[in-house]
Formats: structure tokens, C-alpha cells, sequence
């Protein structure tokens, strides 16, 4: 566990905790809906930011909640979960229709049948036609915001035989953050039903669009905060935030769940990392788990220049516990061993996974260039 606590994290600021819902007061239910009946004045088109007791913003909830709260129905034949290795793309490249023609034949050579795409972004913007209101209320889907022709996309690339998963963000969300006051921006708190409702609202949509699986990223509180805190009620949080998933999605699409390559150690059952994942415990709620297990990102020289060894001694950490795991490995240039190559060190962490059974991962590049990867996985 030491290298662990010496790992290079990203700071977020100590964890401030969040505001309680402000209708969990003493008005009465004839006061409420009064109130909303009222439509007490917000004003959405001013673009300021607004207090998180504003009746719109619950209208907005209610109306999320009222729309998609019921299951979905099942889809009739969903492709297998298994053998499954593909690549993540931004939004971007996926609006590329050149670019996703040329990817269909590079991934047909390179024998991957799955890709990521971003539907959810880091920026908080939704890149297909969202109808949940709180979206439209806090721009997340303006007139500059990408759109995605997810419907037309999805159907070329199912043609093709591929995977396809949808990446959401979760709770890192600056246009949230900014219009609910967060104190913890650009984060939201788990702990708040309206972010929990709002992004729920976005599962639903997106399964209901037909992609194969919901890969949630950033489903954490954020990172900085000292080990070994009391964090009992942000392991709850998140928990309850699978629970809600698992019932509306079950049946329609797998759900799976980005994890730092820390919590696949023993000590994560301990429940004392304040990012608030327990994978014991989410194993309950997830199809599977892609841990980002990116050996530049660690300071232990014998993790970080030795990248087949990272790869392996976290996986097997992890299956040791039983999890179910694809996971992420690293196609990008940085903090490289002295003397290899992206290609090279790309071919050693298959290498390892291979090696302990692995038949379905995952690479990531920010930036969607895999050329160094095609040359990795060239069949000799």
C-alpha cells in the first residue's frame, strides 16, 4: 500500500460537503406547490448563477424524474459483454464521418470490435438531442454544442459488428456546478438528488437510444481529500447512485464504471479513500469495471518504467477479489521509460493481460490518435 499513497494525484480541493436540500424545510406541501404553481422567478436567460432553492430548478427534476423514472423495457437480444477491445474516441472524431470509416477497417485489422464514445463530456455539454429539461436550462445543449447523429451513427457502426458504449461524465460538470452554487466546482455532490436525478435522466435517454452499454466515468466525489478519513456517507452516495442506474437500466444496456487503478487493491474494501468507491460493494450494480491503470501515472519508479509489471500485478490484485474488470490501458505518450517506444510500450501491457487471461480491454488516447496502437497490434 505505500507506492499507493505516493501516487501522482489530481488535486481538487479538500471536500467541503454540500448544501442539504433546501426543501427538506417545514413548508408544507400546499406552501410547495404554491410555489411552484407560482413559478417563483428564476431567470434561466441571464445566465447567472442561481441559488439551489430556485423552484425551476426543480421543475426541471420533476420534470426528468417523470418522464423516465419507470424501467425501460428490455431489449429483446443484446450483444455479449465478452471478448470485447476497442478503442475510445472523442465526440469529435465520432462526427467525423472520413475518419470513422478509415477506424471500422483499422480496428477490423487490429482484431478490436468495440469503441467509447463521449456523449457526456467533461465540459458538461451533451453531443446528441437531449430532451431532459435541466439540460436545456443550464446550456448543456446550446446552439455551439456539438450534435452527434446518434441514431445514424449508431446503426454504421452496429454494421460494421461493433460495440458500442456511450461514456458519461458524472460528477464533474462545470455547467451544473456553476448553476446549482456548488462549492466544490467544477464538481457536483453525489449527495444531491437533483444530480443524481439530472444525470439518471441521461442514462435513460442514452440506453434508450441503443447503444450496447453506459460506461459512467468520473462517478466519484473528487480526489485530495487525506486517506483513511470517515467517508462512510460518500460510499452510501455513490452506492445509491448504482442502485437508481441498475433499476431503470437493467435489462437494456450493461453498465460499467471508469476506476482509478488504486481501488483494485485490498485496501479499497477498507472504505477509507474520500473518492468514495468501494468495488466490493458496486460489484452489485455493475456489469463491469475498466480500472485506469496507466503506469506513467504512478511515482514508484519500479510501477512506472516497468509497464507489463504494472498491468499485471494490479490485475491480479484485483482478480484476487473477484472483480470483473476490462481494463484501460494507456495508448498515450508520457513520462515513456527512457528508451522505448509508445509502440513498445503499448505491445508490453497487452503483453501482461494477455498473459493472465485477458481478453477484453480497452485503450485510451485523449486525443483519439491510435497510430502508434495499429502498429502495436500488428498481426507478424
Amino acid at each position: 500500500m505505500a507506492f499507493y499513497l505516493r501516487l501522482r494525484r489530481r488535486r481538487s480541493g479538500a471536500h467541503r460537503g454540500v448544501p442539504a436540500d433546501s426543501y427538506r424545510s417545514r413548508l408544507s406541501k400546499l406552501a410547495l406547490l404554491l410555489t411552484l404553481v407560482a413559478g417563483v422567478a428564476w431567470a434561466v436567460s441571464s445566465g447567472q448563477s442561481q441559488p439551489a432553492t430556485s423552484p425551476e430548478m426543480h421543475k426541471a427534476q420533476a420534470s426528468s424524474v417523470q418522464t423516465g423514472s419507470a424501467l425501460l423495457r428490455p431489449r429483446a437480444k443484446r450483444r455479449s459483454l465478452s471478448d470485447r477491445r476497442g478503442i475510445y474516441l472523442t465526440a469529435g472524431t465520432a462526427a467525423d464521418a472520413q475518419r470513422i470509416s478509415a477506424l471500422i477497417i483499422q480496428l477490423r485489422r487490429a482484431d478490436l470490435n468495440t469503441v467509447v464514445i463521449d456523449m457526456k463530456t467533461m465540459s458538461g455539454q451533451l453531443v446528441y438531442p437531449s430532451q431532459v429539461p435541466l439540460a436545456q436550462a443550464i446550456g448543456a445543449r446550446g446552439a455551439r454544442v456539438l450534435t452527434l447523429p446518434i441514431k445514424a451513427l449508431l446503426a454504421r457502426l452496429h454494421r460494421a459488428g461493433l460495440y458500442v458504449i456511450a461514456r458519461q461524465v458524472v460528477f464533474y460538470d462545470p455547467l451544473l456546478a456553476r448553476r446549482l452554487q456548488s462549492p466544490e466546482a467544477p464538481w457536483v455532490s453525489p449527495l444531491d438528488r437533483r444530480v443524481v436525478s439530472y444525470n439518471l435522466a441521461i442514462a435513460r435517454e442514452l440506453a434508450q437510444a441503443g447503444f450496447d452499454e453506459l460506461q459512467f466515468d468520473y462517478l466519484r466525489f473528487p480526489d485530495g481529500d487525506r486517506l483513511g478519513g470517515d467517508y462512510r456517507a460518500r460510499y452510501q452516495a455513490i452506492l445509491h447512485f448504482l442502485q437508481l442506474a441498475r433499476q431503470q437500466l437493467a435489462g437494456r444496456v450493461y453498465l460499467s464504471v471508469d476506476v482509478f487503478g488504486r481501488t483494485l487493491w485490498a485496501w479499497n474494501t477498507k472504505q477509507i479513500d474520500p473518492i468514495g468507491q468501494d468495488l466490493q460493494e458496486m460489484s452489485r450494480y455493475v456489469d463491469v469495471f475498466s480500472p485506469m491503470i496507466y503506469p506513467s501515472h504512478y511515482e514508484e519508479a519500479r510501477f512506472r518504467d516497468h509497464p507489463g509489471q504494472t498491468i499485471r500485478e494490479s490485475l491480479e490484485s484485483g482478480l484476487a477479489r473477484g472483480l470483473k474488470l476490462r481494463p484501460y490501458l494507456q495508448a498515450f505518450d508520457m513520462r515513456l521509460p527512457q528508451g522505448m517506444t509508445l509502440v513498445n510500450y503499448i505491445r508490453a501491457q497487452v503483453r501482461a493481460a494477455r498473459a493472465l487471461g485477458f481478453n477484453s480491454y480497452l485503450f485510451w488516447n485523449p486525443s483519439s490518435d491510435y497510430r502508434a496502437l495499429w502498429q502495436a497490434l500488428e498481426r507478424k
